[in-house]
């Protein structure tokens, strides 16, 4: 018994089409996670329909990709609002219904990037970094009650998203680098595989699940020497473009597509842009 919000109809038109089983078993719902009231009434919608909430996934992420000198203040606004505020929002909407009913699971999809800064991405790894904390904070407290906390934290994953992120600077070279990280197929992970593991990691209550082998060696690498890897990422800097003229003006990623990245290179991302409705 599934109930998804999210702030597109035509979205969850879809998810109702594309998922198998009784139409009661699903229900949907507008919802924009960073307003309380609207989260406030999503909850209530579903406990009404459903008597109970057992598990919530925060799964809302948006994304600007960029050098620090191209992003302000609204673009960091946006993401704590998205990343931070959402997930509170919704949780504390829900812990009432699993407080009622003796236990409960939360997950939250952090990042990598909430681990550990990566060079143009600030806005997303602030975020992602306050919603880490959040959630581990969350276990500690919440673990007397019955109610585990995951964090979830991926490396790439290939949703076909990136046609959707926010692009700053040299918008088509910014999108070239973005988009073709994100088709590697040793880099990047499959959504798929990724949601076994996270509904594994949900069902035994782990605390922490870090996802791909790229972002694992990360992590370590990064408790292990943490000095030594800000510089590296001091040093990736340098490689990467720099604001260009119109750097502050924000396009979509499909308003930055290039001869590069509609090539056969960018296979993977295409096909998981069609798989999940990411057009």
């Amino acid at each position: 018994r599934l109930a998804l919000c999210a702030r597109d109809g035509a979205a969850l038109a879809r998810a109702r089409r594309e998922l198998a089983g009784p139409q009661d078993a699903l229900f949907t719902a507008v919802c924009d996670v960073r307003a309380p009231a609207e989260v406030n009434k999503f909850m209530q919608e579903t406990i009404a329909h459903f008597g109970r909430v057992d598990v919530l996934v925060n799964s809302a992420g948006i994304i600007t990709v960029g050098p620090m000198e191209c992003m302000e203040m609204e673009d960091y606004r946006e993401a704590l609002e998205t990343h931070l505020w959402g997930p509170l929002h919704m949780i504390h909407a829900a812990l009432p219904a699993m407080r009622r009913a003796g236990g409960g699971r939360i997950v939250n999809i952090a990042s990598i990037g909430g681990k550990m800064a990566v060079p143009h991405l600030l806005p997303y790894s602030v975020s992602k970094f306050a919603l880490a904390g959040l959630s581990e904070g969350l276990r500690a407290e919440l673990l007397r009650e019955n109610i585990f906390v995951t964090t979830v934290c991926p490396g790439l994953l290939r949703t076909g998203s990136p046609r959707n992120v926010g692009v700053k600077g040299q918008h088509e070279k910014e999108y070239a680098l973005f988009k073709l990280m994100d088709s590697l197929p040793i880099i990047s992970m499959d959504t798929a595989a990724a949601a076994r593991k996270i509904v594994a990691a949900c069902q035994a209550g782990q605390a922490e699940l870090i996802l791909g082998v790229p972002a694992k060696l990360a992590a370590l690498a990064h408790g292990m020497a943490p000095g030594l890897i800000a510089e590296m990422m001091g040093w990736s800097n340098m490689l990467l473009p720099g604001p260009g003229k119109n750097g502050n003006e924000r396009r979509s990623g499909f308003e930055s597509e290039s001869a590069f990245t509609r090539s056969k290179l960018m296979a993977l991302t295409h096909r998981a842009a069609a798989a999940n409705n990411e057009g």
